[in-house]
């Protein structure tokens, strides 16, 4: 990811954000780096639209395209859901983290925030990535989504970016301390693996047990 940053900049960080208006994709990551790479204390500079530059102005475009990006990935989750509804989430939701179990917590969010329930979604870790489609689903009214989702992303991309901004040359420990982040992931994934290996062939044995049972 940083690698990416690294090499297109603005329009890597317009795109990473799009999908993480749909799909966690790091956006606090992306949006410190960002932020790094605009203060001109890392070796890279910025690519803004082809020109390598640093300061104020690299700042305020990062933040921008951040802002933008996730803006309108999270109008295409938005009609998504709107235009799939429930079908598509039983359907495809899989593949965007999402079952009815979290619709239905989506539903208890919408709920419990009424119509502040985006503005607080879009500034709040994990959830925000999950707000889009369920948005479209439960049908919020578009122009207010809309409002309140730039709002959100504007406060969350140009507050990260400006936390990078800040963190400048001490970014080289901010990623080694990040870089732990992959041994959980792994250590995680590795873990439910073996738990669904043994979960599947103790309901094989008892499926089994019973069949022979019942012979």
């Amino acid at each position: 990811m940083t690698s990416l940053l690294a090499h297109y900049g603005v329009l890597a960080v317009f795109v990473l954000m799009a999908i993480d208006a749909v799909f966690p994709a790091f956006s606090e990551l992306v949006m410190l780096y960002g932020g790094a790479l605009a203060s001109g204390a890392l070796t890279h500079q910025l690519d803004v639209f082809g020109s390598r530059t640093t300061g104020t102005g690299a700042f305020i475009a990062i933040a921008l395209a951040g802002t933008i990006g996730y803006l309108l990935g999270s109008l295409a989750g938005w009609a998504i859901g709107f235009y799939g509804g429930h079908p598509f989430v039983r359907r495809w939701g899989r593949w965007f983290h999402l079952d009815e179990a979290r619709l239905d917590r989506a539903e208890r969010w919408f709920r419990r925030w009424e119509q502040w329930a985006v503005l607080v979604g879009r500034i709040t870790p994990v959830v925000r990535s999950f707000v889009s489609i369920p948005a479209g689903v439960f049908e919020a009214p578009l122009p207010r989504y809309t409002v309140l989702t730039a709002i959100g992303s504007a406060i969350w991309c140009f507050a990260w970016a400006g936390a990078g901004w800040g963190l400048g040359s001490s970014w080289t420990g901010v990623h080694h301390a990040f870089s732990y982040v992959d041994y959980v992931v792994v250590a995680g994934i590795v873990a439910v693996a073996a738990y669904l290996v043994i979960r599947r062939r103790r309901s094989n044995t008892m499926a089994r047990s019973a069949s022979d049972s019942s012979r």
